[in-house]
C-alpha cells in the first residue's frame, strides 16, 4: 500500500507543477529569468537516494515521458531521458556517501544542473532552440536548479519519512 503513495505523490505533484507554481512565481521574476519547476524530477531523486536507483530510473522515465507528452511536445523522450539517467546517477552516487542532509541536498542539486544541462545539450544538438550556452546558464538553467533546491530541502524530511517507510515495508510474497 506504501509503493501506491509514492505513484499519488508524483502525480500530485506533476500536476501542482504545472498548474499552481507557475501562478506563484512573480511576472517580474518571468521577465528577466524563467524558472520552470521540476517536482517530479526532486522526488525521483529521492526515490534514487533513499529507495533505490533502478526504481528511480524506472519512474524517471516515466513520468519523464509524461512531462514530454504534456508540456515539451517539440520532441519526445527528451525529459525520459534526463530524468531517468539523473534518478539513476542520483541512487548511483549515493551509495558511496553518508546518508547526510548537506550530501544528499549536494547530490539532488548536481543532478538538477545534469538535468538542465543534458536538456540543453539535446534541444540544441536536434537545432530544437538556438539560444546560446551562457544566456541559457544564466538565465534559465542556474535560476531553475536554485529554486527547485528551496523546494528540495523544504519537502526533504517528509520525503524521505515516506520513502524510508516503503524500504522498509515488507512485499506482498513475504511472510
Amino acid at each position: 500500500m506504501i509503493r501506491h503513495a509514492m505513484w499519488l505523490v508524483l502525480l500530485g505533484l506533476f500536476f501542482l507543477q504545472g498548474t499552481i507554481i507557475p501562478w506563484l512565481i512573480p511576472a517580474s521574476w518571468q521577465d528577466q529569468v524563467y524558472i520552470a519547476p521540476h517536482f517530479t524530477l526532486i522526488f525521483v531523486l529521492y526515490i534514487g537516494l533513499f529507495v533505490h536507483r533502478y526504481t528511480a530510473l524506472v519512474y524517471g522515465l516515466i513520468f519523464g515521458l509524461l512531462q514530454d507528452f504534456d508540456y515539451y511536445g517539440a520532441m519526445l523522450g527528451t525529459y525520459s531521458f534526463s530524468m531517468g539517467l539523473a534518478g539513476y546517477l542520483a541512487g548511483l552516487v549515493q551509495r558511496r556517501q553518508p546518508n547526510l542532509l548537506f550530501y544528499n541536498l549536494l547530490i539532488t542539486g548536481v543532478a538538477l544542473l545534469l538535468f538542465e544541462l543534458l536538456n540543453y545539450g539535446i534541444n540544441r544538438l536536434f537545432n530544437v532552440i538556438s539560444i546560446d550556452f551562457q544566456f541559457s546558464l544564466t538565465h534559465y538553467m542556474l535560476p531553475s536548479v536554485l529554486f527547485n533546491l528551496l523546494f528540495a530541502l523544504l519537502g526533504y524530511v517528509p520525503a524521505r519519512k515516506l520513502l524510508e517507510r516503503v524500504t522498509l515495508a515488507p512485499t506482498a510474497g513475504d511472510d
